[in-house]
């Protein structure tokens, strides 16, 4: 008798689950490059010495790291603290009333589509294996894929923030004072240019949309403050 293969499961690969990690990343490596970057420019179009080019730009990185650590960080702890209180608030919920908490979710599943006695049907048996997590999920959009983790945000931010800003720190280790613009200008535009082609690439964007939007604005802030610097060094 002959046997078939059985049939391996289709995996649909969407791109969606990647949106919160990959801004956070981007964020952060964009920041990086651009404001380590532009404050490195300003300072040696003002004249400075190579020295107090790279004092300027490592301090721009332990300061960028922390402001982005400290601010993912606040951000993220008042969203964990909102998710507590509405998982509390529906616990004691589900405690007071278990009957109108089925029949609240039976109502999300008929509004998404289901038939009433279906919905009934589905809303009796996820509350039956977890009540909570059915209503978390379904009722409040909290599940653990977008559950929020304050410290690995924080974390993931500054790390990414050091990344980005490494670049133009080593082009003014590496490359002579007289060089120093024209260097940093071109291996930050570079490495933003990759940023962007990658972020879009794994968002499911086209790569030289997303290299063309990051190059241009880290084009534009690093000849603003070319032009603040040369201003002070006029003035000077």
């Amino acid at each position: 008798m002959e046997t078939k293969n059985p049939v391996s499961p289709h995996r649909e690969r969407h791109r969606s689950h990647h949106i919160g990690w990959l801004r956070a990343a981007v964020l952060g490596a964009n920041d990086g490059a651009i404001s380590t970057a532009s404050l490195v420019v300003g300072v040696a179009a003002a004249k400075a010495s190579g020295q107090s080019i790279l004092v300027a730009g490592l301090a721009g990185l332990a300061a960028g790291a922390m402001a982005m650590a400290a601010g993912e960080y606040v951000s993220v702890s008042s969203q964990a603290d909102t998710e507590k209180a509405d998982l509390a608030l529906e616990r004691r919920e589900l405690s007071d009333d278990v009957e109108l908490e089925r029949k609240e979710l039976a109502e999300i599943y008929v509004a998404r589509g289901l038939t009433s006695d279906l919905a009934a049907q589905v809303a009796a048996q996820l509350m039956e294996h977890d009540a909570l997590g059915a209503h978390a999920r379904d009722e409040l959009g909290i599940t653990e894929e977008k559950a929020a983790h304050p410290v690995q945000a924080a974390l993931a931010s500054a790390a990414s923030f050091t990344i980005g800003a490494t670049v133009p720190l080593l082009v003014v280790c590496l490359f002579p004072v007289a060089y120093a613009i024209p260097g940093v200008f071109g291996a930050t535009l570079c490495e933003l240019t990759v940023l962007g082609a990658v972020a879009a690439k794994v968002g499911g964007a086209p790569a030289w949309i997303g290299a063309t939007r990051v190059a241009f604005w880290g084009a534009l802030a690093m000849a603003v403050t070319a032009g603040v610097g040369v201003l002070f060094h006029l003035a000077a």
